[in-house]
């Protein structure tokens, strides 16, 4: 089975840059999968997703999104793709079914009728189902300004999911939304992932939420320095750390800087082992101990590191 997405050696350089926005960078995303893109502000994640989903022109390089070439069959890419900007792109004007609605008639779905209960049968059914899916009921009929930004971010993915795409493209879909309702969004879109078969592609700075994807890619400078599972990429070496914690930390500090041993204080103090075991560093400390673990390297540690190699070299 083809990937629903392939990318090969694609370059972006904006008019009178010195550097590459996109520096050659190739991947595929198989139909199905969640596939998360992360790095720092200006990785590029942005200007990948742009060009992907044809709002962006590339400099050069070769993209296929569901079997069709992005430059020469931009318009069957376009019915293939549904899109979340990075920030809310709503008529505030009208309501949520509104806004659904006008992107139903602007892709030629369903003829246009003024008001929801004229409009055929399958587009009210279609628009109950996929609000029940995303958690949304009578709300769908406020005025988009009157929504929250959680609701806002589920009424604009219900719209990008009308015309039926086989990839939904996510530019940081959660930006601006609190814990709970990031965690709410996800859960649903893996609830429309699952019943609507469709391939999901999106961007994040929230390294939690690129934890849950299939697979993600890490983009440092417009190139990817890492890609695989969240389990792989963890897996790559890493040192287990130690967190300790002391009533008097004053003492606990001296110690640990006595032995030369590398910690960061950041409520408990997390000291590096470099080697060490987590039983040799304990049994030189005389301080005694109110808080003590061992900690496995996290998706955070893996994601600095790598970002770190990349400075270095």
């Amino acid at each position: 089975m083809s990937p629903v997405v392939e990318v090969e050696g694609l370059v972006k350089r904006y008019r009178k840059s010195k550097v590459n926005a996109v520096d050659g960078i190739s991947l595929r995303v198989e139909a199905g999968e969640f596939f998360a893109l992360l790095g720092p502000n200006g990785a590029g994640k942005t200007t990948t997703i742009s060009i992907l989903t044809t709002t962006l022109a590339p400099t050069s390089g070769r993209v296929r999104i569901a079997g069709h070439d992005l430059r020469s069959e931009a318009s069957a890419v376009r019915r293939q793709v549904g899109i979340i900007f990075q920030n809310p792109s709503l008529d505030m004007n009208l309501s949520g079914e509104e806004n659904v609605r006008l992107h139903a008639i602007l892709y030629g779905l369903y003829p246009y009728r003024p008001a929801f209960r004229l409009m055929p049968a399958g587009y009210r059914h279609q628009v109950h189902d996929l609000a029940a899916v995303l958690g949304m009921g009578p709300e769908i009929f406020q005025p988009a300004k009157k929504l929250s930004g959680g609701m806002q971010r589920k009424l604009e993915i219900i719209r990008g999911l009308m015309h039926r795409p086989q990839v939904l493209f996510l530019d940081e879909p959660t930006r601006g939304l609190d814990v709970a309702s990031r965690r709410s969004l996800w859960a649903y879109l893996r609830e429309v992932r699952e019943r609507h078969k469709v391939t999901i592609v999106l961007t994040t700075h929230y390294l939690e939420e690129a934890e849950q994807a299939d697979r993600l890619c890490i983009l440092n400078h417009g190139r990817i320095v890492a890609m695989g599972a969240p389990s792989d990429v963890k897996s790559q070496p890493l040192e287990e750390y130690l967190e300790i914690d002391a009533a008097d930390r004053a003492q606990l500090r001296r110690e640990l800087h006595q032995h030369q041993l590398e910690f960061a204080e950041d409520g408990a103090f997390t000291v590096r082992l470099r080697g060490r075991s987590a039983h040799e560093v304990i049994r030189e400390l005389e301080t005694p101990l109110t808080r003590l673990r061992t900690r496995q390297p996290s998706l955070e540690d893996a994601y600095l590191r790598i970002l770190a190699e990349e400075t270095d070299e």
